[in-house]
């Protein structure tokens, strides 16, 4: 039997155009990759160098308030109490009056006039702030503060009905006089553990490493040196 073989003829020029095809195709993926691949480095590289200068402004505003912060608390504290002593020197000028006056009858079971009360705490008060302001005699201004806080946050024990006769219960104006004292009470705590007997706050340099390498960003952090 004999086998016919038919003979396959192909167009040289078809085959050509589709290989250049093939190869425009393939150039194009790969060019588009590699500017996908630079688009994403240069976007970690901004993100990065963005990430570094917020860090180096972050640094640079605790340095500042570090440095600053305390001395502006006491000063802002000082000229707090100083302006409510000075208030109770003249009579029905201080909002707190009839309060202070009742609270030391209480205290000191009715012995102390209200008036010489009045003035015995507005002179304690200016000197404490004075104290504050001037950053002088820190120590005793430190122990008269804390003797004034008992004397301050007494009525919420000695007076409650009289702080809390609002609408259901709500704090008065005198009781929202002496809740916000809470805050006072806080402030003097920070400027007495900043001030007291040579305290300040400081602060820990350190420097953050920010990789160069994206797969370094997954990494553990190092542990810093014994000192």
């Amino acid at each position: 039997m004999a086998i016919v073989r038919r003979r396959s003829w192909s167009n040289p020029t078809l085959s050509n155009a589709q290989s250049m095809g093939i190869a425009l195709d393939t150039w194009a993926k790969t060019l588009s990759s590699r500017v996908n691949r630079e688009h994403e480095s240069s976007a970690r590289t901004a993100m990065r160098s963005l990430r570094h200068r917020f860090v180096q402004m972050e640094n640079v505003i605790h340095r500042t308030l570090i440095g600053h912060s305390t001395d502006l608390l006491r000063v802002s504290f000082g000229a707090v109490f100083l302006g409510f002593g000075v208030l109770k020197f003249f009579p029905g000028v201080s909002p707190a009056e009839g309060l202070v006056i009742a609270t030391t009858d209480k205290l000191t079971l009715g012995l102390v006039p209200g008036h010489a009360a009045l003035v015995a705490i507005a002179t304690l008060e200016c000197f404490i702030g004075v104290c504050m302001l001037a950053g002088r005699w820190m120590r005793l201004a430190i122990w008269l503060l804390a003797l004034q806080f008992v004397g301050i946050l007494s009525p919420l024990v000695l007076l409650p009905a009289r702080l809390l006769d609002g609408p259901h219960h709500a704090p008065t104006l005198e009781g929202q006089y002496v809740l916000k004292d809470v805050i006072l009470v806080a402030a003097g705590m920070v400027i007495a553990a900043a001030t007291f007997r040579g305290g300040r706050l400081v602060r820990e340099e350190t420097s953050p490493i920010l990789p160069a390498d994206p797969q370094m960003a997954d990494a553990p952090p190092r542990q810093a040196a014994p000192r």
